[in-house]
């Protein structure tokens, strides 16, 4: 008896639903040029935005700190695991931020699996934006509270549950991405943010995709809405932006307090390694220091979009260097990013249960460190393929 022959049936049908994937191989750096499969590849699917992931000074700082603590922490931040180094940068991210508090996890998924839960209870509700991350979806999941679902982006469909609701729960939670990772839209903050103020509600947004590439120096969503100290949980990633591993909480100092008893991936899993830690670090110096980096970001995305618009692609309604190519059908989405792999360059295909059914599409992530020609070469990869494909004329 194959025990696991149900398994074998479902891989079965991603094979003939055109979505089966085998995992490339990238041998080096995740820079704007890799080697994928031991051929040389513009990358256009990192979260590496601002390329700190291979910055000298980042680098520098994770090898002083691989020498003098060691490769790992060697314990949970609640025995021996709560090093120097983790609270220099909470407070460096803190004051970055222009936050009162920060609370570094082991990932932004991490994040949201720990904090959800630890601030809300059965006498809870918890609202959330039907596009939201999947981590919110997995940490709402965890908690006792309430919950509930508004329209994308519908402010008029939030209030309408709030005034619904409000009586009913000791606190309502509203959370939202302050970026949405899959269109590259942004989040109606100043408006959900004076719709909690009204009614009293708590705040929380997921600002994965927003640290680093929006705000002053790519302080974040909050930041680009002047909401600074106006919404009570603000989660940022180290994974991203940054260049590194990790996540945070920004918040009021109570808030940190609270998820250092009850946040159960700081109780039950390992801290942050040290050389991590010093790079995350180092790398948020650099932010601090120069907008630089964000600003040549947004330069590389307008080259990119206007070179894909003037094809005739259809880029959705992206508001940030997240750059979606919308495909629709799930087989020619895969099709086309393997087409465009054999053209040397690499854009991971987005298909259901990540994104709806019939909403495919190839996401493109612009980075600091692409160069002109790389941009240039992936727009006539771009075009070769479309036209291959039938989805451009030729």
């Amino acid at each position: 008896m194959n025990k696991l022959a149900y398994l074998e049936e479902k891989i079965e049908q991603l094979k003939k639903d055109g979505v089966y994937r085998i995992l490339p191989v990238n041998a080096g750096p995740c820079a704007n040029v890799i080697t994928l499969n031991g051929r040389r590849t513009v990358n256009l699917s990192a979260n590496n935005y601002l390329g700190l992931a291979t910055h000298p000074r980042v680098i520098a700082a994770a090898k002083t700190a691989l020498e003098r603590y060691g490769v790992g922490a060697g314990s949970v931040r609640t025995i021996v695991g709560n090093q120097d180094l983790l609270e220099k940068l909470e407070s460096t991210i803190a004051e970055f931020k222009r936050e009162e508090a920060v609370t570094v996890f082991q990932s932004g998924l991490n994040c949201n699996l720990g904090t959800i839960p630890a601030v809300t209870d059965k006498e809870d509700l918890i609202l959330s934006d039907e596009l939201n991350h999947a981590s919110i979806i997995d940490g709402i999941k965890l908690s006792k509270a309430d919950k509930a679902v508004y329209k994308h982006k519908d402010v008029g469909d939030l209030e309408r549950i709030v005034a619904s609701e409000r009586s009913k729960h000791r606190n309502i939670l509203i959370i939202t991405d302050g970026v949405f990772s899959m269109d590259g839209d942004l989040a109606p903050l100043p408006k959900i943010v004076e719709i909690a103020e009204r009614y009293g509600c708590l705040t929380y947004v997921d600002d994965a995709h927003g640290s680093g590439v929006l705000g002053e120096n790519g302080r974040g969503t909050v930041d680009h809405f002047h909401l600074n100290g106006k919404v009570d949980f603000i989660v940022g990633t180290l994974s991203k932006a940054v260049g590194t591993i990790g996540g945070y909480v920004a918040s009021a100092q109570i808030v940190k307090e609270w998820l250092l008893h009850r946040g159960r991936p700081l109780l039950f899993s390992t801290a942050l390694p040290p050389a991590e830690v010093a790079a995350a670090t180092e790398a948020i110096r650099l932010l601090s220091e120069s907008g630089e980096y964000t600003a040549r970001l947004w330069d590389n995305a307008r080259h990119f979009k206007a070179g894909l618009s003037a094809l005739g692609f259809d880029l959705g309604h992206s508001e940030t260097p997240i750059t979606p190519v919308m495909l629709g059908n799930e087989a020619l989405t895969m099709a086309f990013s393997k087409a465009l792999l054999a053209e040397g360059v690499f854009v991971s295909g987005i298909v259901f249960p990540t994104v709806p059914l019939g909403k495919g599409r190839l996401r493109c992530m612009l980075s600091a460190g692409h160069t002109p020609a790389d941009l240039d070469f992936a727009i006539q990869a771009f075009a070769k393929v479309g036209k291959n494909l039938g989805i451009l004329s030729r």
